[in-house]
């Protein structure tokens, strides 16, 4: 029987993953917010609230050292909850064409896990670089219904043995593109493991990335 969870929906806060860890007990517990005003991207870095937006948290304790590879699989949970209009970037990434529309934040503390997503859901005026998924506004409580449907798909993930790794594989774009990192890398990605590392494909043999930002190398997008 799978584990039940709680769930707390809320118009603003000031971090979904603080207020889903400090809210854990007993039961994994689930945080729902149209905005942030303190929420953060990988690394601490901050994160700008669309005019229509969503950020949902997870937490919950895992004492599982070996545990799936939680960034990639609540990628895939987004992926499930929006449709195929989204595809990921790895590690962290929810992507329209060469677009962010979101991002994944994993934390872990000991045995408590955070896994957090936002997603731009409207941004008529969105920086360079970034988008939302739809062109339209969607309204005030689309917020809700998406955050619940991701924390269901990835609650049953992470529920499941194993993840559906060739499913996260057909919906990753960076698999064969050229892509650079820091502070002087660059391949071809050439595929993901089981642990959730990246292969690339380098003038020195095969590389696994197992986190950190990359970039993709414009002009190499798969046919």
């Amino acid at each position: 029987m799978a584990t039940p969870y709680l769930q707390n929906i809320h118009e603003g806060v000031v971090s979904t993953q603080d207020l889903a860890r400090g809210s854990l007990d007993r039961l994994p517990v689930v945080v729902i917010a149209a905005s942030q005003s303190e929420g953060r991207g990988r690394t601490g870095s901050g994160w700008v609230n669309a005019p229509r937006a969503l950020a949902v948290s997870m937490a919950w304790r895992s004492d599982d050292d070996t545990d799936r590879p939680h960034s990639l699989v609540a990628g895939l949970a987004a992926v499930r909850a929006v449709g195929d209009v989204v595809r990921l970037k790895w590690p962290n990434d929810v992507m329209i064409g060469e677009r962010k529309v979101g991002g994944i934040l994993v934390e872990r503390a000991g045995s408590v896990v955070v896994a957090g997503l936002g997603l731009n859901l409207y941004w008529p005026d969105a920086p360079d670089g970034i988008g939302a998924v739809y062109e339209t506004d969607p309204g005030d409580r689309l917020y809700a219904e998406l955050s619940a449907l991701w924390a269901a798909e990835f609650h049953g993930l992470i529920e499941s043995a194993g993840w559906p790794i060739e499913e996260y594989r057909a919906m990753c774009q960076t698999l064969g593109r050229d892509i650079s990192w820091e502070p002087n890398g660059r391949g071809l990605a050439a595929g993901v493991t089981a642990q959730g590392a990246l292969l690339v494909e380098t003038q020195g043999g095969i590389r696994e990335l197992f986190a950190g930002a990359i970039r993709h190398v414009r002009g190499t997008a798969p046919d």
